[in-house]
């Protein structure tokens, strides 16, 4: 070990409460601290993870503007009675289920949007299209953004219904569009960490947990109707799969 490194948290450029803060969530979202927990003293956290005071008064109070935490003058810190309802999104593993899920999700914000593009396709994923309209956007559920995606559509698929791509999640729109007909799907997941811009959208800590999610839809003729790669805030989802017998 170095001789300034700390004993608990690793070198990063992080600062101490953000790793902090970090931490104390996955114990509200894991239920080490159930809705109505009384969280422990400063005093404690301070012995438990050996930092300063403001830092630990830091880490709560980024909690404390996230919702998950409520300071009661004279009786101690609560862990608050919606965090579980507020933070709980299932990324699907059927496309029916998929659609279901996000219907009623909307698009809060643009970032790009452009036609005539090829997206990053490999070999496996299927037959390009001739062209694709891209959007890079940030979804929100209950004014919270909890994912990043980058969306690519077959441009013959988008002109079908401009306007409902452009304000709806895109499955549910592919799905209900008589004239398209999704032959398969599939999608896979990595963990990795917030950059820097994707930290600003999703108003997270940089370096914070999240799950990359890249989702493609195919043609009976094995083109590719939809690509997405999704970025969803870690605290947000959680991922379900029946296992075989």
């Amino acid at each position: 070990m170095q001789p300034n490194a700390h004993p608990i948290f690793p070198d990063s450029p992080l600062p101490l409460y953000a790793q902090l803060a970090d931490l104390l969530r996955q114990r509200v979202l894991r239920g080490t601290w159930k809705s109505g927990d009384k969280v422990p003293s400063l005093e404690a956290l301070v012995e438990e993870f050996q930092v300063a005071r403001v830092t630990v008064r830091q880490a709560i109070e980024i909690l404390t503007r996230e919702g998950m935490l409520l300071p009661q003058r004279g009786r101690g810190t609560f862990v608050t009675d919606q965090v579980q309802l507020e933070r709980s999104l299932t990324l699907e593993t059927s496309l029916h289920g998929l659609a279901d899920a996000y219907r009623n999700d909307k698009p809060n914000l643009t970032l790009i949007e452009e036609s005539g593009v090829q997206p990053p396709l490999t070999p496996f994923d299927g037959l390009a299209a001739p062209a694709y309209h891209f959007m890079r956007r940030v979804h929100s559920r209950d004014e919270k953004a909890y994912c990043v995606a980058s969306i690519y559509i077959d441009q013959r698929a988008f002109r079908l219904a401009p306007k409902r791509f452009r304000k709806e999640t895109v499955v549910p729109v592919l799905m209900d569009l008589p004239q398209v007909t999704i032959a398969s799907a599939r999608q896979t997941l990595r963990i990795s960490t917030a950059d820097v811009e994707i930290a600003r959208l999703l108003h997270v800590a940089v370096g914070s947990p999240v799950a990359e999610v890249r989702r493609v839809c195919l043609s009976p003729d094995g083109t590719v109707l939809y690509l997405g790669q999704i970025t969803y805030r870690g605290d947000f989802i959680q991922f379900e799969m029946a296992l075989t017998l």
